[in-house]
């Protein structure tokens, strides 16, 4: 028996759950295309699937809606994979195991894929349908979005027509999304000089319990960074001790907030009552500053095995210093828009590699000089620390258009949905929508969702009730969209 068997809407929550079967994570998206691609296919609809796998599936209008101009849905069809440490589980070769908790479904130990497996099952669901009307129809979905947009950076603009789009890639229910920031990730490589150990004592230093969270849409809430912490730690006791660094690794997704990190250090063996209490005045100061924000935070220290080499000491201060630096978090608030994120910067990963010690991190901003800026600093820190510095793809900001008219549908319609005002506003994540502006200049683009939280971690959920108040709003938008448009 189904999961989600007895949900509303079914075809909706059928979709949801045969798709959260396929692997689809960020850059492993060949199943889930060939899927999308032969759904099309298989209902005699025009299908066109891309060498980036992304997928357009093309319906024609209903009777009534002929001479309505073309409306684009769109969504991307990869998700983040996160699990916790102890959870096992092979994301590349196994379907997520769902379950439901009250009125939310969840994943076991894992994310759920809701960002963005929703919008794949609402396109699914009116593409399969006979009684939805609607104009014609342009289905897209994307891959690749989660770690660089790198699928609607490689879409081709001219085999879309549509003059209106619906982005099904936001998380809060009654709000219409009409602006987006941009963004980049950046890569510092710190070289790295071993020696064998000369300190006759080693450590495993952890880092766990921390909420993380999406990089854009939670960086506003303070929550606790597990390389940065990691960073104050091993700085705290470097000051005041001599210590060699053994290996550092935290996070995986430059877009979720590092959640865990380890490290492993050498010290000497006279020093441990010292290092006991550094580490407990820090662990203090670190677990009152976050309980609000991550009230679990756990720092933990273990006696570890002698390894074979050690980083020297002036690679471990490089190191030390480079992370305590690095900048990280809320950068500036829009003097525009109350309440909106302007600059951010989330330092989500950190790995002890072959090349070096290697930080990623995902920059936002709605303002292109700001976004500059702030790589410019890292790039002058790699600088400073003697590391190599690699910016990645940029994507642009969505910028708001005043003159919109699928705005004032949107907003009227939801009012006569639902007798309830809709919001509108801008988001500091990247949608696609910023990117796809540029190649789809004809079109009018707004951003809704059901409501779910904690996307990008383990904990994340979606909205039974929500999922079907929104399917609701989006039918009555298809439906009305022949007076409107």
């Amino acid at each position: 028996m189904n999961v989600l068997s007895g949900l509303k809407p079914e075809k909706v929550f059928n979709f949801f759950e045969e798709i959260s079967a396929i692997p689809r994570g960020s850059k492993k998206e060949e199943q889930i295309s060939a899927y999308l691609a032969d759904f099309g296919r298989s209902r005699g609809l025009e299908t066109i699937q891309d060498e980036a796998l992304n997928v357009i599936i093309k319906k024609d209008a209903t009777p009534g809606y002929e001479d309505v101009p073309a409306i684009i849905i769109q969504g991307h069809m990869d998700m983040v994979w996160e699990k916790n440490l102890d959870t096992e589980f092979d994301f590349e070769n196994e379907g997520l195991k769902l379950l439901i908790d009250g009125d939310y479904i969840k994943a076991k130990g894992t994310t759920l894929g809701a960002d963005n497996g929703i919008a794949v099952a609402f396109a699914l669901a009116v593409l399969d349908s006979k009684d939805i009307p609607h104009p014609k129809l342009e289905v897209l979905m994307t891959s690749d979005e989660e770690t660089g947009m790198s699928g609607a950076m490689a879409l081709d603009g001219n085999l879309l027509e549509g003059k209106y789009l619906f982005n099904i890639d936001t998380e809060e229910e009654g709000e219409i999304y009409v602006s987006c920031s941009g963004g980049n990730r950046t890569t510092l490589t710190i070289p790295v000089t071993y020696t064998e150990p000369a300190l006759d004592s080693f450590y495993n230093i952890s880092v766990r319990g921390l909420f993380g969270g999406h990089s854009g849409m939670e960086i506003q809430l303070q929550r606790g960074n597990s390389n940065k912490i990691m960073g104050r730690i091993l700085k705290a006791i470097s000051d005041k001790l001599t210590i060699n660094l053994v290996k550092i690794n935290g996070g995986s997704k430059t877009n979720a907030i590092p959640r865990e990190g380890d490290a492993m250090i050498s010290a000497a063996k006279k020093d441990t009552a010292a290092l006991n209490e550094i580490l407990a005045d820090v662990t203090g100061d670190i677990v009152e500053e976050l309980r609000v924000s991550d009230a679990g935070v756990e720092i933990t220290m273990t006696e570890g095995t002698k390894p074979s080499k050690v980083m020297d000491l002036d690679t471990t201060k490089r190191v030390i210093n480079t992370l305590f630096l690095y900048p990280n978090g809320v950068q500036r608030m829009s003097l525009d828009i109350e309440g909106l994120v302007e600059t951010s910067l989330n330092l989500g990963v950190l790995t002890t590699e072959d090349a070096g010690v290697v930080l990623q991190s995902a920059i936002r901003s709605s303002v292109d000089a700001a976004k500059a800026l702030l790589t410019k600093e890292v790039e002058t820190l790699a600088m400073i620390s003697g590391a190599e510095f690699e910016q990645g793809a940029t994507y642009p900001a969505w910028k708001f258009n005043p003159n919109s008219k699928l705005q004032d549908m949107a907003l009227e319609v939801h009012e006569k949905s639902t007798g309830k005002k809709a919001g509108i506003k801008a988001i500091h994540a990247g949608l696609e929508c910023g990117l796809l502006s540029e190649k789809l200049p004809h079109c009018d683009m707004i951003s809704f969702g059901p409501n779910m939280f904690d996307v990008h971690t383990p904990e994340e959920k979606l909205s039974v009730s929500s999922v079907e108040n929104v399917w609701n709003y989006f039918l009555d938008l298809l439906k009305s969209s022949k007076d409107y448009l």
